[in-house]
């Protein structure tokens, strides 16, 4: 692949990695752009050409499906990187010359040993050159649920179910947020260092961090916003100094308010972020014992626990279901496995991932997961039920029959932060994407009788 730029051949591995290996976006970027030695400013320019050709994978194939001849014929897997990738540069980024982006997704594609089918791409692509306009015009054509799932690129059942639930103004808003960068937030871990230490420090490396506080209700003191050299922040993060955290999330320890001393489950806790976040508010006096199912997901919280300096989590590879905690806790938190429907901008392959099918098998995982939780919590103990998803059957539903099976009493959080409250159930609370500008948790909190 001589002349191509090593950006795009990250992006170009990444998206074919993805799609024809099935493997996760994220974790796949990681490797490439670590094979390659990429940081700085070509690692951001790869991890934007990679995320948003995966995102925009149902725009570009609905592009290249009416181009076709023949309707349902698709080209090689190579092509249909190559034209993921140039569509997405010719239509969404700006910034990249036209000649290049063509050129070089032809290139790739006779690098990746597909030389029969470059014709074929290279006349895809400047067709869409040509048409151009017109393309994007449909792109702004958001009036139903099917001309905003070609629009934003996302599946029609998901456009469909928003539209449902939602209305059709916050639909397509959530919807445009969902291929928008998202923030970077990180929290400081305080029994390593203070906030105004770590931003005075990391200052010196061209990372500027701002605390949260002032711009987010429900921001604890120690969670700052990233900007600038975002290689010097993993690498505190690598040190136990930094945890990388979005403001939803650190918003649902804030919302179980563990107390000094206290027992705390954390049921669901891979990779072990807010597991952290709730050792360090225990204190030393405090334990807490983490339950992951995941023996990989397992080996990251035993890690991040090990990294952040704490020796009060205790960490048990089990299924959340089976009840064998075999002790009384003052409170739990379940951050359920879920659909990941707030979470689209920052997990780009999710959208591809999810289906009916897939919430549908959820809702009995989250139910058992739950009413373990709740078996699991003394009298008056208190449980936090959370999602990283928008979805009324997952989150007020779920909510709803736990109480009725269990006879819970439900905190109004929506009466605390009325701009909040999720719009099924006002005593909880739906973050959104679109309008609070991080993942979009749904939390609740309830209390055993």
């Amino acid at each position: 692949m001589s002349d191509v730029t090593p950006e795009r051949e990250a992006a170009f591995a990444v998206l074919r990695r993805t799609f024809e290996k099935d493997e996760y976006t994220e974790l796949a970027f990681r490797d490439e752009v670590a094979t390659r030695g990429l940081s700085g400013r070509r690692r951001a320019a790869a991890q934007h050409l990679a995320y948003g050709s995966v995102q925009r994978r149902g725009t570009s194939d609905a592009i290249v499906g009416g181009y076709s001849r023949r309707p349902g014929d698709r080209p090689d897997p190579e092509a249909m990187a190559a034209l993921r990738l140039g569509l997405f540069e010719l239509l969404f980024s700006d910034g990249t010359a036209d000649h290049a982006a063509v050129d070089q997704a032809v290139r790739l594609t006779r690098g990746a040993g597909a030389g029969h089918a470059a014709g074929f791409v290279n006349a895809m692509l400047r067709r869409a050159l040509r048409e151009r306009d017109p393309l994007r015009m449909r792109l702004s054509d958001d009036s139903n649920p099917k001309a905003a799932a070609f629009a934003h690129s996302v599946p029609l059942w998901l456009a469909n179910m928003w539209w449902q639930e939602l209305g059709a103004e916050r639909a397509r808003s959530l919807l445009a947020a969902a291929n928008r960068p998202t923030e970077r937030a990180f929290r400081v871990n305080p029994d390593r260092v203070s906030p105004e230490q770590a931003i005075e420090r990391l200052a010196a490396e061209d990372l500027e961090l701002s605390p949260a506080e002032g711009e987010w209700p429900m921001a604890p003191p120690e969670l700052v916003i990233a900007r600038g050299n975002l290689a010097a922040a993993e690498a505190a993060a690598d040190e136990g100094l930094l945890v990388m955290q979005s403001r939803g999330s650190a918003a649902v320890v804030e919302v179980l308010d563990p107390q000094d001393g206290e027992r705390v489950l954390d049921l669901c806790s891979g990779p072990g972020i807010k597991t952290g976040q709730i050792a360090s508010r225990v204190g030393r006096q405090g334990n807490m014992v983490a339950v992951e199912i995941s023996v990989d997901r397992a080996e990251q919280v035993a890690d991040q626990v090990q990294r952040l300096g704490f020796h009060n989590v205790l960490v048990v590879e089990t299924d959340g279901r089976r009840g064998e905690t075999l002790s009384t806790f003052d409170r739990a938190l379940v951050d359920a496995p879920c659909s990941d429907l707030g979470a689209l901008a920052s997990r780009p392959d999710a959208r591809w991932r999810k289906s009916p099918a897939v919430i549908e098998r959820l809702l009995q995982l989250q139910a058992d997961l739950l009413d373990g939780a709740v078996d699991s919590l003394g009298a008056g103990g208190t449980l936090v039920y959370s999602t990283c998803t928008i979805s009324k059957r997952e989150n007020a539903d779920q909510v709803a029959s736990l109480c009725e099976r269990k006879g819970l009493e439900v905190d109004d959080l929506g009466s605390l932060a009325p701009h909040l409250a999720d719009q099924a159930d006002p005593r909880c609370l739906q973050l959104l994407p679109d309008r609070d500008r991080t993942t979009g948790f749904f939390i609740s909190r309830l209390r055993k009788k």
